[in-house]
């Protein structure tokens, strides 16, 4: 196995540092996080970082980077207090990528992509619409992280919208069934398959 020491990551490129330590931690979510400004401009953007808070209330979260610059999501997040996250499947790839692009906040990257918006139940924040599963999303609260100066955003789900045929009995959402998309890095997507299921595990 290759060994890469701390001080070696120190005096890596700066892309390569960013992509090594991008990619060490495994497969992420890939999911596509929509919201509105309080002027109405809607805002779609991959995030890889969405994570699973709780069941009971049921809350996920995700991280941003420091805000020292233009964070659209995050500026309509804390204007509305509502948004959506929408998973990402093979069909919509490269559009989905493409929203990682920085746009002004009077430009929507559904202007910019053949992604479109869609409304549900008089919900403020738009769904993308044809993602196999997608949540309604209202802000509870914020935690900064002081070593890198990013912020975890925590929100609780309101809603929950999936394909039917995704949905076991046992309330198990299949979503290699979907072609749901996982990230491996910045760049990186991959069409993972259901290989098996355990059962909750007892002590022997």
């Amino acid at each position: 196995m290759t060994y890469i020491s701390n001080e070696q990551l120190d005096n890596f490129h700066h892309i390569y540092r960013i992509n090594l330590i991008n990619s060490c931690s495994g497969y992420k979510s890939a999911n596509l996080l929509g919201s509105v400004s309080k002027e109405g401009i809607e805002n779609v953007a991959v995030f890889s970082s969405v994570t699973h808070i709780g069941s009971n209330p049921p809350m996920l979260g995700f991280f941003l980077r420091p805000t020292t610059v233009l964070r659209n999501t995050y500026e309509n997040i804390k204007t509305t207090g509502v948004y959506t996250i929408n998973h990402i499947h093979e069909a919509i790839l490269e559009d989905a990528h493409h929203t990682s692009a920085k746009y002004d906040a009077n430009i929507s990257e559904f202007d910019k992509t053949n992604l479109h918006p869609e409304y549900k139940n008089d919900f403020q924040a738009p769904f993308v619409k044809g993602a196999p599963v997608q949540l309604a999303m209202e802000y509870v609260e914020e935690y900064e992280i002081k070593a890198n100066n990013t912020i975890l955003l925590i929100g609780k789900i309101t809603g929950l919208y999936v394909d039917e045929d995704l949905l076991e009995d046992d309330g198990f959402i299949n979503l290699s069934k979907a072609k749901v998309s996982a990230i491996n890095g910045l760049d990186g997507y991959a069409i993972p398959e259901l290989k098996t299921r355990f059962g909750y595990q007892r002590p022997k």
